[in-house]
């Protein structure tokens, strides 16, 4: 009696398991490394590493460029860590040989983080723009060094990208204003 039971939970436990397997998705595998359709793949797979990162904010800018199987990373963060857990996310990739990490860190500074949050509360509580708070990452990009600001990503239209420069502007204690947000349809 006690071996049939043994067995008949060896046998079921065997097919959670075969099962567990087959409920599993597997990731797409990579194109080969070459193909027309791989540098397509592997720019897209780092765009998504880059913005499954945990800390990474509207404050932050991550850009890359994808050359064979070398990815260059630039842009600016306010976390010395989000500069590191980039270059291991986009490390771990399949087929990626090689990463260049250009990711400014900025300096810390509580006059700039002031500027921050002000800077975010003047774009993304102005009614038109607040359809862009609702992402999961918000694509108007708010990089404040020194006092200065610069607005990086992408909006709908010109009037919202004009409306996020003025609003930017407003705003006490800011220097300048660069405005580098691409006009994009969703």
């Amino acid at each position: 009696m006690i071996q049939w039971m043994k067995t008949r939970a060896i046998l079921l436990l065997s097919g959670i398991l075969a099962l567990g397997t087959l409920a599993v998705p597997t990731r797409a595998q990579a194109p080969a490394p070459g193909s027309s359709k791989y540098e397509a793949w592997l720019t897209k797979e780092v765009r998504h590493q880059l913005v499954m990162l945990p800390w990474y904010s509207v404050f932050d800018n991550l850009a890359y460029s994808v050359n064979g199987d070398t990815v260059t990373l630039q842009g600016q963060v306010v976390r010395p860590s989000i500069k590191s857990d980039a270059e291991a996310a986009v490390k771990g990739i399949e087929g990626v040989e090689k990463v260049i990490n250009n990711i400014e860190v900025l300096p810390p500074s509580p006059n700039d983080d002031r500027i921050r949050k002000r800077v975010f509360h003047a774009i993304y509580s102005f009614g038109p723009l607040q359809k862009y708070e609702l992402q999961a990452v918000p694509p108007i990009h708010i990089i404040v060094k020194g006092g200065n600001v610069t607005l990086e990503g992408v909006v709908d239209n010109d009037a919202d990208k004009n409306a996020a420069y003025i609003r930017a502007n407003g705003v006490s204690g800011v220097f300048s204003v660069t405005n580098n947000l691409r006009v994009v349809k969703s």
